[in-house]
């Protein structure tokens, strides 16, 4: 099986209306990805990101910056090394702190039926 690098700093920036910038660093047309997607999100200050909360498992890793992450109506403090794991039907908000930034790293998995 042959390996595939992927030069993530090449990829294109894509805006999301009030959820930063994303660039898909994993994927079925990067590298013949059919069961996973991955992304990296960048926020700024006060924007947020809201996942999908459709049949995934997500896992959303800080790698960079300070905000805090809205769990069960609970806000918790975050900065670079937290993560959550969100099951299928979950959810969060992810906030950058203000005048701070965060860099995100998004790993989707799609619900495998049994």
């Amino acid at each position: 099986m042959p390996l595939t690098f992927i030069e993530t700093n090449k990829l294109p920036k894509k805006a999301s209306a009030g959820q930063g910038e994303v660039t898909e660093v994993l994927n079925a047309a990067l590298c013949g990805a059919k069961n996973v997607h991955a992304s990296l999100r960048w926020l700024k200050s006060a924007e947020t990101f809201k996942p999908d909360t459709s049949d995934k498992h997500q896992l959303i890793y800080l790698m960079d910056g300070k905000g805090s992450i809205q769990l069960n109506n609970k806000d918790y403090n975050v900065e670079k090394g937290a993560g959550v794991y969100l099951g299928p039907s979950e959810t969060a908000t992810i906030q950058a702190a203000s005048g701070a930034s965060l860099k995100l790293f998004h790993l989707i998995v799609p619900k495998i039926p049994k």
